[in-house]
């Protein structure tokens, strides 16, 4: 019980505060895990449940009167459903939470009527279900259809329904990589790994290791690395040998980066300061993983099609640009400069660099070649960006999905 209201609370700061997802604390290992994924599941699947709870009951309770009966209505359905959960555990566990709330308790007769029939009936109907479209909102789904096309949008929706894989990379090649150094496994507790307390990997998503491979080689070089938390880029930097700055403006997340770095036993130059502000002298390497909506991660943050919205997008978007300006003065004569985003919207990648092109024209786009990102044709654009989608590596388990544009800065002015 007290995993399962620990996932209730996680569950209703999200739909209700539009909170981001966080972990469970307060809890053993085990009780933590299985609540962030009742409550992560129930978020993938947050459409094709909601859907279902509305044909299976003639009017849902109205929240303010009926306080989290939703919301526990939503996680039965989908251990019932989705995580295998016996039929009368779920049945149970979401009638003792309904009791032990003062406004859900006078409407567990209706929470127990509908979760026994979806115990009956719902398998048969979550199967003729379109899942890719009903767990993508609105919004993000006549976008994606715009900027990709309807298959492909299907595509990404279907890879969002799946918990993304554990990748790790290190420092040395390991024995049967994915791509570069990068290990991939089923999800786990990272800190159980051996190699973990001896600084021989860290956790970074495949599709995020390879902007810092299109600067490509670093040794001996000094290297910017821009809004660097939580320093899976400045540790790939590091390990090949540059000499790197990490410029990042939030106290926690650069105390986490500095953790990190120590465990991993490498050395990197940190400055915590607003990149605006930031007193750094140029490089001829730079790197900008700017701020983003991170649509390019919803399966590992499911929460994100529900707590954002296209107004989120051109918010950011608006921050970044002036991220890359800054970015921009700080890159040397001749130099080189990586921006990427991990988001699917085209405002926060190409549109964002070719306006910036437009008005710097002392940097011009540096195509990539399919053998500057492991010869995966798939990943460049036909700009010559590097693009990742999260239903590229299907049969390996997708990856996020990111965008990376390489600018060069010419030695002087265009004429």
């Amino acid at each position: 019980m007290n995993a399962r209201q620990a996932a209730l609370k996680l569950l209703s700061d999200v739909l209700r505060k539009r909170r981001p997802l966080e972990h469970a604390v307060g809890l053993d290992p085990r009780d933590a895990g299985f609540a962030f994924a009742l409550a992560s599941e129930t978020l993938r699947r947050f459409g094709q449940l909601d859907a279902l709870l509305r044909a299976f009951t003639s009017k849902l309770p109205p929240p303010h009167k009926a306080g989290p009966a939703i919301e526990i209505m939503l996680m039965g359905a989908c251990e019932l459903l989705f995580l295998g959960t016996a039929p009368h555990a779920a049945v149970d566990g979401a009638n003792r939470l309904a009791q032990a709330d003062n406004k859900a308790v006078h409407f567990k007769p209706l929470i127990n009527a509908v979760l026994r029939r979806i115990s009956r009936e719902g398998a048969e109907a979550i199967a003729a279900q379109d899942a890719a479209r009903l767990n993508t909102p609105d919004w993000l789904w006549t976008r994606w259809c715009a900027a990709y096309g309807e298959p492909r949008a299907r595509d990404i929706a279907l890879a969002h329904l799946h918990q993304a894989p554990l990748d790790l990379v290190w420092k040395t090649p390991p024995a049967e990589p994915l791509f570069g150094n990068v290990q991939r496994m089923e999800p786990q507790r990272v800190e159980a790994l051996p190699g973990f307390a001896d600084g021989k990997f860290w956790v970074q998503d495949a599709a995020a290791t390879l902007p810092a491979h299109l600067l490509a080689d670093v040794r001996g070089k000094r290297v910017l690395d821009l809004c660097a938390a939580p320093g899976g880029k400045t540790a790939q930097l590091a390990a090949r040998g540059a000499f790197v700055t990490a410029v990042e403006r939030d106290g926690t997340r650069m105390a986490r980066l500095k953790e990190n770095l120590a465990r991993l036993k490498l050395d990197a130059t940190l400055v915590e300061a607003d990149l605006r502000d930031a007193d750094v002298e140029p490089a001829p390497l730079v790197l900008l993983d700017a701020p983003c909506t991170a649509t390019g991660t919803i399966r590992r943050h499911p929460e994100l099609p529900w707590i954002k919205s296209a107004s989120d997008v051109m918010l950011v978007a608006g921050m970044s640009a002036e991220l890359l300006d800054r970015a921009a003065e700080l890159t040397a004569p001749g130099g080189l400069l990586v921006f990427a985003v991990c988001s699917l919207e085209p405002e926060e990648g190409p549109e964002q660099v070719a306006q910036f092109l437009e008005a710097r024209p002392e940097f011009s786009r540096e195509p990539l070649a399919a053998s500057d990102v492991f010869d995966r044709a798939e990943f460049v654009d036909a700009n010559g960006d590097l693009r990742t989608l999260p239903c590229h590596l299907k049969e390996q388990g997708g990856m996020d999905g990111f965008y990376a544009a390489r600018l060069r800065r010419h030695e002087r002015p265009s004429p």
